[in-house]
């Protein structure tokens, strides 16, 4: 019996004729849906990581910033979490290389070894900001003594997160797509 769930499935499976283990992607390409996840999900966090600085920076807008920031953690922290129990239970090196059974090329794990160096200090340096403006900051938060700290490890936070996103943006590219 053909249910919209089954006629889904078989539209997905049309766009990759091999059939690799896991759920497949949303974005054409031969990536997981985890990995297609991840993929948009940098796609928005960036751009509102940025919008956030900005509120905080340009309008003192202090409140807001602190929200925003948990907010895009906990997203992360869930879309992140979800992405690894895809990996191991999966895989992704048979997509990479298009084939059962295949294995990636040099370059495409030059590349995702160029995303890890930046994935895991990002993984490790932002919720560090987060804790130590947590307990640092004033309710509701307003600059004080941690503020001069607290710009330094957020900025270099920041540009670790942006390099995450570019790093794995590239790996997705080399590996899924091309």
């Amino acid at each position: 019996m053909e249910t919209p769930i089954n006629g889904f499935r078989g539209l997905l499976a049309s766009v990759n004729a091999i059939d690799f283990p896991g759920a497949e992607g949303f974005l054409g390409s031969r990536a997981s849906l985890m990995l297609d996840v991840v993929f948009v999900a940098m796609l928005a966090v960036i751009p509102v990581m940025g919008w956030s600085i900005y509120q905080v920076r340009r309008r003192r807008r202090f409140a807001l910033h602190k929200q925003v920031q948990l907010a895009l953690a906990a997203l992360l922290l869930v879309a992140v979490v979800a992405f690894e129990v895809d990996m191991r239970l999966y895989g992704w090196e048979e997509r990479a290389a298009g084939e059962l059974g295949g294995k990636a090329s040099l370059l495409i794990w030059r590349a995702l070894y160029a995303h890890l160096i930046f994935a895991i200090s990002s993984t490790a340096l932002w919720p560090w900001v987060i804790y130590k403006a947590w307990r640092r900051f004033p309710v509701p938060p307003v600059p004080g003594e941690h503020s001069r700290s607290h710009i330094f490890w957020a900025r270099l936070a920041a540009i670790d997160m942006l390099l995450t996103a570019i790093t794995g943006w590239i790996f997705y590219a080399l590996a899924f797509v091309s």
